[in-house]
């Protein structure tokens, strides 16, 4: 039997050689049907290799490589896009970085491709302009024309609100740290807009800063005449560092004052007591990734219409908020 080559295929089908490897390959540059025609006759033809390669094109993710804040959620996004993409029958690539022209460079490889973290817009406008998909878990400006995956961060800083009041607390702090995460801001602005109808409640938001410790914001608060019984922290790492640093100063945690965190990662559990939070749906995230990706890929969705996908997240009760006492916290001096 004749040998079979991209030659062969290109005769058998009219295409030319180029169009035929691009096919094969996965690549961009040619259409669905054509890349299906390819692959009909490849098969008749015996053209094993070119099976297996079109069974399995390449989508690709890329982590922003700086973001070492959130490397536990980026490894729940990972261990989701992996899982899935191999359950819709492709290959996954993964790559950290943070440089366009590095995400292009490995985008080009790629049929599809999903950003991870707080990548510039540029990186977007780039990879899109490959005419290849994109989507990306992160945030955009508004009305952006781009395919998005994330959490309910708004909502979730809204139900920690009502929760807080539900237990009492009538003087409620949120603390947050490093500028520059969207996310943040809107659990910011979900506490906010609920305490903002309830007059009777003091809120107030902390910006912790590094040169400063915890105590030290906890006194100068103290010292305006604020006193709070809950703390709204922007995520479980900041969380934990409130919790041992009241410990420290001898406060008793949920019964002098409560605190709450922000994405349930493994530390949550490994404290006392452990962390009443708010669980991310990360494993979940990646995988919507890989399913607007192939969407795009079969054209399920209308090219016109970006897609805002979003998983919601839910609060996780442990021990480390309860009831306020009828009577005030003591001041950090003692």
């Amino acid at each position: 039997m004749a040998r079979v080559t991209l030659s062969t295929i290109a005769e058998a089908t009219g295409l030319s050689k180029f169009a035929v490897s691009r096919s094969l390959s996965g690549k961009d540059g040619v259409s669905d049907d054509t890349r299906r025609r390819v692959l009909e006759v490849a098969t008749q033809l015996g053209y094993i290799r070119a099976v297996a390669e079109v069974a399995a094109p390449v989508l690709g993710i890329v982590f922003h490589d700086t973001d070492l804040v959130n490397s536990e959620l980026h490894l729940l996004i990972q261990s989701g896009f992996q899982i899935e993409t191999q359950r819709a029958g492709y290959q996954v690539r993964m790559c950290w970085a943070h440089e366009t022209d590095e995400i292009v460079a490995f985008a080009r490889n790629c049929r599809a491709v999903a950003l991870v973290g707080p990548h510039p817009r540029a990186s977007m406008v780039a990879v899109t302009a490959l005419g290849i998909p994109v989507a990306r878990n992160g945030w955009v400006e508004p009305l952006d024309p781009f395919d998005t995956v994330s959490g309910t961060d708004h909502e979730a800083g809204s139900a920690v609100a009502h929760y807080l009041l539900e237990l009492g607390h009538r003087s409620i702090a949120y603390v947050h740290g490093t500028p520059g995460y969207r996310g943040r801001i809107e659990r910011f602005y979900g506490v906010r807009e609920v305490l903002e109808t309830h007059p009777e409640v003091t809120f107030r938001e902390m910006k912790f800063q590094t040169e400063m410790r915890f105590p030290q914001h906890l006194q100068e608060v103290q010292a305006d005449g604020f006193a709070p019984t809950a703390f709204f922290c922007a995520h479980d790492g900041m969380a934990l560092t409130v919790v041992s640093e009241l410990l420290r100063l001898g406060y008793r945690i949920p019964d002098d004052i409560s605190v709450v965190g922000f994405g349930d990662y493994s530390a949550a559990t490994q404290i006392s007591p452990q962390l009443t939070t708010v669980k991310v749906q990360g494993f979940q995230m990646g995988a919507g990734l890989v399913r607007i990706l192939d969407d795009r890929l079969k054209q399920r969705i209308p090219a016109d219409v970006p897609v805002r996908m979003g998983f919601v997240s839910h609060l996780v009760i442990r021990e480390s908020a309860g009831k306020v006492r009828s009577s005030s916290p003591r001041s950090a001096a003692g």
